[in-house]
């Protein structure tokens, strides 16, 4: 057995065997056997005493890691990052090892609130990839800074233009679509009037938004009448 890591040695001892049966089942494509099963307050803290303590750089750059946690924690302190370019130089090297939702869902840099017009080009490529959670996280970008005050119409149509069989791909599509009409209606009904996505996809962004507390009872009532009924 490969021995562990000074890193990976710390984890185990915030382990949390009871969270760890809890979130085995919830990502189900990875193997139980590389999830510890550390809470992600306790991970938080961790991440800030290896920042503070000038290791976090070595950490991250070793790659790919073994464990959930050693990608979360990786996550926890790129999203802390205050440079830019090197942000953007890191997830590029993280996004190839991405391989579930929530690696994936947890890397929400916040250095990228003040670069909104250079992030698109890189959301571009990200949307473009191959690789099913690298066009996740894609959408992700777009759903967290781009459905406010850098709302653009024809953001939404690089979303519905995706077509991918991959269901974590699909999910993150409905949940764009169901924010989006939370945060844009009157510009992001239209793509569900006129059936821009595939027929799962359309019917679960209707169930995510009608499921949402942002979303108007007037709203849902419509939404409704759009479901596509499976033949």
């Amino acid at each position: 057995m490969k021995q562990l890591t000074p890193i990976q040695k710390h984890l185990f001892t915030l382990q949390d065997a009871k969270y760890r049966q809890f979130t085995s089942p919830i990502i189900p494509n990875i193997s139980s056997d590389t999830i510890i099963g550390v809470r992600i307050p306790l991970l938080r803290a961790y991440a800030k005493e290896l920042i503070k303590d000038n290791l976090a750089n070595d950490f991250i750059a070793k790659l790919p890691h073994q464990y959930l946690e050693e990608y979360l924690l990786h996550n926890i302190i790129l999203n802390q990052e205050k440079d830019y370019e090197k942000t953007i130089f890191e997830i590029n090297r993280l996004l190839p090892y991405i391989d579930n939702w929530s690696t994936c869902d947890t890397l929400t840099p916040k250095i990228f609130k003040r670069h909104t017009q250079e992030l698109l080009p890189h959301i571009d490529k990200w949307l473009k990839s191959k690789q099913a959670f690298t066009i996740r996280f894609g959408i992700k970008m777009l759903m967290n800074f781009y459905l406010d005050e850098h709302f653009d119409k024809k953001l939404i149509e690089k979303v519905v233009a995706i077509r991918h069989d991959e269901y974590y791909v699909k999910m993150m599509q409905a949940w764009y679509m169901a924010t989006a009409l939370a945060k844009q209606y009157s510009a992001t009904i239209p793509y569900l009037q006129q059936v821009c996505l595939d027929t799962w996809t359309h019917n679960k962004s209707i169930q995510k938004a009608i499921e949402s507390f942002r979303i108007t009872d007037e709203q849902k009532t419509y939404l409704r009448t759009l479901k596509i009924n499976s033949k």
